[in-house]
């Protein structure tokens, strides 16, 4: 990995769902070195000073970690907190549908997305697939159709009234349902009880090799088929789908892969974790409010020292970088930006605060991650939400509340937050990876001179 936004964006446009972003994820690790763990498995003649090391939770979230040379139990676990999922259109238990001639899939709404955006996309499906194997055992296969296979049209303009076209409205349940196909004879003797249509299921038995009826189960998504990209007079900018938060996963993942090549004098562990479940409230066995965290550092020490004393000890010497995309100011809506908190594209990582908690950084994370930019020469910004405004949240304040550990909140700016293409600046993603760097890197030196 070169660092550079164009990897970024095919690590994006391989990546479809969490499932694809922990399969690539892992496959760059493992040609890093790093060695897969099984949460099932015991740990304690595995886990060694020196060491690489990763593993998943349902396949849809990550950690991976690095364990210094140096490394004593106590010592600083320095964590980049990222989450693997987007606001997407998932693919209903019982998809079947048709109406007007037309083949429909039903789909749910995930997260809070810009819908509207949604309309008029040439859209595939991507995710995963339960099938039985001709030894009889059973396995999870990933699959991403690529193909443009669904659209959700929008209504033309004269079928609509004059206040219709002023205000675009839309019933999620109604108006979201992607059309797959045209009805032909034949697909109306379908059996009645399937779940999914027999056209659906029979284009994915193809794409995986296997008859139809060894399908027993799927998690489908989808996914918009036009590749990430950079624009503007000097492509300044890069536009791609899932930028929130993949890109997170992708610097962090790109630091760590920089940090591991030389852990000889590194006191600390370094790691990185990517949640699924964010944009839904990240409670699920693998969101940030599940033990995942807690488990993490747990059981790593506990291959060392077993020590709860040594634990709590270990808890309040660590940090995390709660990465998430952050507000740019949009240049024709302004008046939505607090006046002395206007970060921009291409000007540095964002640093939130908000004094409900809706954000961790305090005075002691905030000087610690700014003094950790000033060091790696990586331009920091501010933004803080208006009085008047909601304020969205992240991974910080779940699990610094939940595991205790010392929280910053912390993004790259970016513009059409939860559209179906999100925009970034293209500098902003190579000085986010230097800032990670560097806190993998000096962040327990700069600990130890603090007095706080």
């Amino acid at each position: 990995m070169t660092g550079q936004p164009s990897d970024l964006l095919k690590f994006i446009d391989d990546s479809p769902t969490p499932f694809h972003v922990v399969a690539n994820t892992e496959a760059l690790l493992s040609t890093a070195g790093f060695v897969q763990l099984k949460e099932r498995d015991s740990w304690k003649t595995t886990v060694v000073a020196g060491g690489k090391y990763y593993y998943h939770r349902n396949r849809s979230t990550i950690v991976a970690f690095t364990i210094g040379n140096k490394f004593q139990p106590g010592n600083e676990f320095k964590v980049v907190g990222a989450h693997t999922d987007s606001p997407v259109l998932k693919v209903k238990p019982v998809s079947k549908r048709s109406a007007n001639g037309y083949l429909q899939v039903g789909v749910e709404c995930y997260g809070g997305g810009l819908w509207h955006t949604w309309f008029d996309r040439d859209l595939t499906l991507a995710g995963c697939v339960i099938v039985q194997e001709e030894d009889g055992r059973y396995s999870r296969r990933l699959v991403n159709l690529k193909k443009a296979l669904l659209r959700i049209p929008n209504l033309c303009i004269h079928l609509q009234t004059q206040d219709e076209r002023l205000a675009f409205k839309y019933n999620k349940e109604v108006h979201l349902q992607p059309i797959l196909s045209q009805l032909e004879a034949g697909l109306n003797k379908e059996n009645e009880n399937a779940k999914h249509s027999s056209a659906l299921l029979s284009l994915l038995a193809e794409n995986l090799s296997v008859p139809v009826e060894k399908i027993l189960d799927l998690e489908l998504t989808l996914a918009d088929t036009q590749p990430g990209t950079t624009w503007g007079l000097k492509d300044e900018f890069l536009s791609s789908p899932r930028l929130d938060n993949q890109v997170h996963c992708y610097t962090g993942l790109s630091a760590l892969l920089a940090h591991s090549a030389n852990i000889e004098e590194d006191t600390g562990v370094s790691m990185l974790v990517c949640f699924d479940h964010e944009e839904i409230g990240s409670n699920s066995a693998q969101g940030a409010g599940s033990p995942v965290m807690s488990e993490a550092i747990e059981r790593v020490l506990g291959t060392f020292d077993p020590c709860q004393e040594l634990l709590r000890r270990t808890i309040r010497n660590s940090f995390l970088v709660s990465a998430d995309v952050a507000h740019a100011i949009h240049p024709n809506y302004p008046e939505k930006h607090e006046k002395q908190h206007q970060p921009g594209l291409n000007k540095g990582t964002v640093i939130k605060t908000n004094q409900n908690q809706r954000y961790a950084t305090n005075a002691e994370t905030g000087f610690l991650i700014r003094e950790l930019a000033r060091r790696a020469d990586a331009p920091i910004q501010e933004f803080v939400v208006r009085n008047d405004c909601p304020c969205g949240s992240t991974i910080g304040p779940i699990i610094s509340s939940k595991v205790g550990i010392r929280t910053v909140d912390l993004g790259i700016p970016s513009l059409s937050m939860h559209s179906i293409r999100e925009t970034m600046g293209c500098d902003d993603v190579v000085t986010n990876i230097k800032l990670f760097t560097t806190f993998f890197q000096q962040f327990g030196a700069l600990d130890k001179n603090c007095d706080f």
